[in-house]
């Protein structure tokens, strides 16, 4: 038997970089580098490990929107371990949001094959977290999200979802798509040898046209969510200082009362 993996992977600005915004008010690319979202990391890890764990011949292809630079978040998975890579790059995807690129990456998981999509929990740069709920709608397969461990076992994906006050075991016949946390297992670093194969490994490039998607269905003109707004951070202050003469504790009290912290 035979297992198709898809990972769904983003490309995103680095967050300890200077990020702002383009006249368009969407975030500003050009000027900033970017890398895989670190919690599709661990989407790559629990497809490697599933693969490693199984007795069936398992294929894992990780999948990205984005512009030319994000082939480079392919590439990192690829040099995790992956099998293939496919890079969906189209001028009318600028400013897609997340309903439409779960519109995107549900076709392009349809025309790839596919018994199991794994995702991260959310991204890095937009952190909603809606995406793997909206590609199993599109998909119409179940969705075991936020899990904290996954495997497969005869048709079967099983999961462990962590909460605040106790733990599930959650359950979905393939195909199906699962998400996983940051505490599903550290993500391994690529070697040397993982690196110099990623090079030789297929990487597909579609676009719209390759996907049957209007332009009209995605974009910033026909996003459901934008950015009205945005200001720039306020530049940081000297803190207050208050010399205890005696007064020091009324001083602090009423500090941290004018700021409602008590």
């Amino acid at each position: 038997m035979s297992l198709r993996i898809v990972v769904t992977v983003k490309y995103v600005p680095d967050a300890t970089g200077d990020r702002h915004f383009a006249e368009d008010l969407t975030v500003d690319r050009d000027d900033v580098d970017g890398l895989l979202s670190e919690l599709d990391e661990y989407a790559v890890e629990q497809a490697l490990q599933i693969s490693e764990n199984s007795d069936d011949d398992v294929e894992i292809t990780v999948l990205t929107v984005g512009p030319e630079d994000a082939k480079d978040a392919l590439r990192k998975a690829l040099s995790m371990g992956a099998d293939k890579a496919v890079h969906i790059e189209d001028d009318d995807l600028h400013g897609t949001d997340a309903i439409g690129t779960s519109l995107v990456l549900a076709k392009a998981i349809e025309k790839a094959g596919y018994d199991l999509v794994i995702s991260g929990m959310s991204s890095t740069d937009g952190s909603m977290g809606v995406v793997p709920a909206l590609l199993a709608e599109r998909l119409g397969v179940p969705q075991v999200t936020l899990l904290s461990e996954v495997s497969v076992e005869d048709g079967t994906v099983k999961g462990r979802r962590d909460g605040d006050a106790a733990s599930e075991q959650l359950e979905a016949a393939l195909p199906a798509v699962v998400s996983v946390t940051d505490q599903s297992g550290e993500a391994r670093y690529p070697s040397f040898k993982g690196i110099m194969a990623a090079k030789k490994k297929p990487v597909q490039s579609w676009d719209l046209s390759d996907l049957d998607i209007d332009a009209d269905e995605v974009g910033l003109e026909n996003a459901w969510t934008k950015v009205d707004s945005a200001a720039e951070r306020p530049a940081r202050t000297a803190g207050t200082i208050v010399k205890d003469e005696g007064e020091g504790g009324r001083q602090l009290a009423e500090f941290l009362a004018s700021q409602k912290f008590i």
